[in-house]
């Protein structure tokens, strides 16, 4: 019964990309948002300072025959000469087997200084993105028999185009008050490009929107400044975003024992309540790996075998000592 269950789901998930051909899905989301940062807000480029390598790795709903699967890698680093953090990315997302996403970003945030303890990095992103989809690969309704399977063949018009490139922009702004309290805005999708695989369709890629803040409490009684977190230390966070009519909202929380970090965030997306996600990590002589694990609370729970998350991070060492006295802006390992 389990494995019937189960196809049914994958049929009425390869049915429906029909219905949004001429739409957008909302864009390939990652659980470690801060271990994905460049993704998260290109105004966190060169944030750290100090050049620094991130990849992720996300497997979702690994319980269906077609998972989906996305990954990405991400370097930046801060130079003095042009007052700001430079960064590149790549992400590529597997949709079930079904749709195949690909982008490659460059991006510059500017550094500016308020005071002794404020800064604030203003960012912007230039991508480039290629879309194709499966076609042989989709099931119609009209393609089952109920008695023999996925026997017929469809009626429905292919389209135009099974590829689609484009270029793509984005804005953020990144906030740090003496190395305590962060917070940040990020609008992707300027300029909602054209993603149809019709040539007689307009289909927006959305605006995303995406507001995400926190602060680190050190638990010793100290003031946390910089990078350092404090030893025992723990950190609220919340995370929105908002993508056509998609809207959801995370509230989370950190806390760091170094080497150690372990967290949870919770996240709803307004119809219901989706997720819980438990995180766990360690931070050693600038190697970072964290684990998580999307625990689906829909109606999907039983099904789908929620999501497994895997980060990697590599900090490498400044290269001149003048940048090493440049305060980073502070923000979660994950």
């Amino acid at each position: 019964m389990k494995r019937v269950t189960q196809i049914l789901i994958l049929l009425f998930l390869l049915g429906s990309i029909t219905e949004t051909l001429a739409q957008s899905l909302p864009d390939p989301h990652f659980s470690q948002f801060y271990a994905n940062q460049l993704y998260l807000n290109p105004a966190l480029a060169g944030s750290n300072i100090c050049p620094r390598i991130n990849l992720s790795y996300r497997n979702q709903w690994p319980s269906l025959p077609n998972n989906y699967v996305s990954y990405s890698a991400a370097f930046d680093m801060y130079i003095p000469k042009i007052k700001g953090g430079v960064g590149v990315y790549f992400l590529g997302d597997n949709a079930g087997d079904l749709m195949n996403t690909y982008i490659v970003s460059a991006m510059y945030s500017y550094r500016l200084q308020i005071g002794n303890w404020t800064h604030i990095n203003f960012g912007l992103e230039g991508s480039y993105i290629q879309t194709s989809l499966k076609w042989e690969n989709l099931i119609f309704g009209d393609m089952i028999d109920p008695n023999q399977g996925v026997v017929n063949p469809t009626s429905e018009v292919p389209p135009d185009n099974t590829q689609v490139s484009y270029p793509d922009f984005d804005a953020g702004i990144a906030f740090s008050y003496k190395g305590n309290i962060y917070a940040g805005v990020a609008v992707h999708h300027l300029t909602e490009p054209n993603n149809a695989f019709y040539s007689n369709s307009d289909s927006k890629l959305y605006r995303k929107y995406t507001v995400h803040g926190g602060v680190f409490i050190d638990l010793n009684g100290r003031n946390i400044r910089d990078d350092s977190y404090g030893n025992f230390s723990i950190s609220p966070n919340f995370l929105y975003m908002q993508q056509n009519n998609f809207h959801q909202l995370n509230v989370g929380l950190y806390i760091n024992y170094k080497p150690f970090i372990a967290g949870a965030w919770f996240r709803h997306n307004f119809e219901n309540a989706d997720a819980v996600v438990p995180m766990i990590g360690i931070e050693w002589k600038g190697l970072k790996v964290g684990y998580s694990y999307d625990i689906t609370l829909s109606n999907l729970k039983s099904t789908t075998g929620g999501a497994h998350e895997v980060s990697l991070g590599w900090q490498l060492n400044c290269l001149d000592q003048k940048r090493r006295r440049i305060r980073a802006i502070s923000c979660p390992r994950f």
